[in-house]
């Protein structure tokens, strides 16, 4: 769905990919990134957030949290980055960086709650009075106090399924009590998820119910003594440069920008829009039998967020090669191992092992077992590897880049 876009937007991406695979310097399954895309979309959001008074706190799982991409996001302007969990935390802090939020998607668990705290994170946000007090117990015992976000849901907010959390928004008045109690935290705002959401038949963002409920949360926040002077809503989901005003006349203070950064929401893949696509997926020709070649797996988690619809890739043994026109590929089940998916080549066309394939599809890092490789230079038409990592954060050493 992103292959198009991808290779009209920013093709010289995708050539410096396959020169350097190639050439040996890119392993097959990597999520390749355009770090100087990445920073330059990066730039141009938090510009505008910076117009309509919006904190910026940047997602990183889907890209891995590569550390030359965090470099990237932080030059770019972002004022820190969420963690959607505590494997996201890890190499957020350890390279040095603004922990802004922790805790929304994924709740921080009991045996880490002083780890989380010693982290310093400006906001944590909490579905219960015990995860509440949790928190306050750990910012205790680090001799700090910790800022606490709420997380508030009503009849008829939605959800992805497994996401589900949060306190009633009639219990919320009670919530904010409990937390004014604690030595320890401070009761700072509200959030939810998700405040936007691509919808299919309009092909564009709509404001979710969600919404709705945040904003009387937070009329309801304002009426108790606890409340701060400035209440943070902090209202991701969907976001990018072109929703930002959307989400301000909504109520938002912080939004978290993540597929945004990289260019590839739903939105990007129907429109140009400000952000340029930054990342693809690279694999190679593993072999072939009977006639059909097979490229490995690894990676091919197609976040879902389009329903299922044909995935493409263009073959390519040299950089000359990649406006040649992209094959069909057969992905394997979501049942079934990505060990490989077989492509379909049209017109009898026949290609040799190695050969380099690019995937451009809306890619979540953190869940596969694919590499991260960051490109430096492609701006400049000087592409050169910065590094290769997992999905976890981890520098990986690979052939002679190592």
């Amino acid at each position: 769905m992103f292959l198009r876009t991808l290779l009209e937007r920013n093709p010289g991406f995708v050539q410096a990919a396959t020169e350097l695979h190639q050439a040996g310097r890119i392993p097959a399954n990597s999520y390749v990134l355009d770090l100087d895309a990445i920073e330059s979309n990066t730039v141009g959001l938090c510009r505008h957030a910076s117009e309509l008074r919006l904190t910026v706190y940047a997602m990183t799982k889907q890209i891995g949290r590569a550390g030359a991409a965090l470099d990237a996001i932080a030059a770019g302007g972002a004022d820190g980055f969420v963690a959607v969990d505590m494997a996201c935390a890890r190499p957020i802090v350890r390279g040095g960086h603004r922990l802004g939020h922790l805790g929304h998607l994924v709740q921080v668990p009991r045996g880490e709650v002083v780890e989380a705290a010693s982290m310093a994170p400006d906001y944590w946000t909490v579905f219960s009075r015990h995860k509440a007090d949790e928190a306050a117990a750990a910012a205790r015992s680090q001799g700090r106090s910790q800022s606490l976000l709420v997380r508030v849901f009503d009849d008829g907010d939605e959800f992805y399924p497994g996401h589900e959390g949060g306190v009633p928004l009639n219990d919320l008045p009670a919530m904010i009590d409990h937390i004014a109690s604690l030595e320890g935290a401070t009761f700072a705002g509200l959030t939810t998820f998700p405040a936007l959401l691509y919808e299919r038949s309009s092909q564009g963002a709509r404001i979710t119910p969600n919404m709705g409920t945040l904003a009387r949360a937070a009329a309801a926040a304002r009426r108790h003594r606890a409340c701060p002077e400035e209440l943070q809503l902090n209202a991701p989901g969907t976001t990018s440069t072109d929703v930002l005003a959307l989400l301000a006349e909504a109520g938002a203070t912080q939004v978290e920008p993540g597929h945004g950064l990289s260019g590839t929401t739903p939105l990007h893949a129907l429109g140009d829009l400000p952000e340029m696509p930054a990342v693809l997926y690279l694999s190679e020709i593993a072999h072939i039998h009977h006639g059909v070649p097979l490229c490995f797996g690894g990676g091919l988690y197609v976040d879902p967020v389009f329903g299922d619809y044909r995935i493409r890739a263009v073959v390519a043994a040299d950089p000359s090669e990649v406006e040649t026109q992209p094959v069909p590929v057969d992905m394997p089940s979501s049942a079934a191992i990505d060990y490989y998916a077989k492509l379909l080549p049209e017109d009898r066309r026949t290609f040799r092992e190695g050969a380099s394939v690019i995937f451009g599809f809306r890619v979540q890092a953190f869940v596969t077992r694919a590499c991260v490789v960051g490109l430096a230079g492609v701006s400049s038409g000087r592409p050169r590897v910065v590094g290769v990592w997992n999905g976890f954060g981890d520098r990986v050493r690979f052939g002679v880049s190592a």
